[in-house]
């Protein structure tokens, strides 16, 4: 099974925020970066959100240096 991670600094953010989770199952993955959407960025639970999260989901750890966009 290959891991799977979503990477904030991917993404402009004016809180320059940069978390990586990664899991080793996209439900458990899921649910980290819903919680994390909800409490860090103020996104409220939904269908939505949830599939959006989905698609940025990718296959192993997040790399050290990840480009920053600002």
């Amino acid at each position: 099974m290959t891991r799977k991670y979503i990477d904030c600094r991917e993404f402009p953010s004016a809180m320059n925020c940069s978390v990586a989770l990664s899991a080793d199952s996209e439900n458990e993955l899921l649910e980290a970066a819903v919680q994390h959407a909800i409490t860090v960025h103020g996104h409220t639970d939904s269908a939505e959100l949830r599939a959006q999260l989905r698609t940025l989901f990718h296959d192993g750890t997040p790399p050290v240096d990840a480009p920053r966009h600002a």
